[in-house]
């Protein structure tokens, strides 16, 4: 399956500031399209928020038709509320992908930072840095948010290229133990 003319929207979702990356496939290699963040301080109410989060993801899927969408999975942390509210953003994000049947796929974000620099317990400032220059780009927006996002698109590029992980194997380790008569 060739990835070329893929295109691949990565959200970082947050019910403050929600990061968004969209890249291509171009000559076997990820191109960046547009990179940015949807903010939604002005808005006082959660509800409010996420009909924001709505909009924005609407016209983010229409003016950019992505064929796969990525998102980070939620960070567990102490504050369940939080989780509470950032699993409504998530979900709110892969239902307007879903009904335009768009295939999601989430990355927790671990695995994404392991993607991307090779540690999972990377900065973000680490992983923006990284992006910069792997993917030859002049200039990244300042929110750490943007570059998350864009870092989630890039590992589901790099899962996608990954024969072991196309297959539904957890590593080459599982495909060996799966697979012992093809293996010598």
């Amino acid at each position: 399956m060739s990835l070329e003319g893929k295109r691949i929207l990565g959200i970082d979702p947050g019910t403050v500031v929600m990061g968004y990356g969209l890249i291509e496939v171009k000559d076997n290699k990820p191109r960046v399209l547009h990179v940015g963040v949807v903010k939604t301080a002005g808005y006082n109410n959660h509800y409010l928020r996420l009909k924001h989060i709505f909009n924005r993801t609407q016209a983010l899927i229409e003016e950019y038709m992505p064929d796969e969408l990525a998102v980070e999975s939620p960070f567990y942390g102490k504050d369940i509320q939080a989780m509470l509210k950032l699993g409504r953003a998530q979900g709110i994000i892969m239902g307007l992908a879903l009904s335009r049947d768009i295939p999601v796929f989430e990355y927790a974000p671990l695995k994404v930072k392991q993607a991307i620099t090779g540690m999972g317990r990377a900065a973000k400032e680490q992983v923006a840095y990284f992006l910069k220059n792997t993917l030859k780009v002049e200039e990244l927006p300042p929110e750490l948010d943007a570059t998350d996002a864009l870092a989630v698109a890039v590992c589901h590029y790099l899962q996608m290229k990954n024969p072991v992980a196309k297959a539904g194997y957890k590593s080459w380790g599982d495909f060996v133990k799966k697979n012992p008569g093809r293996v010598k």
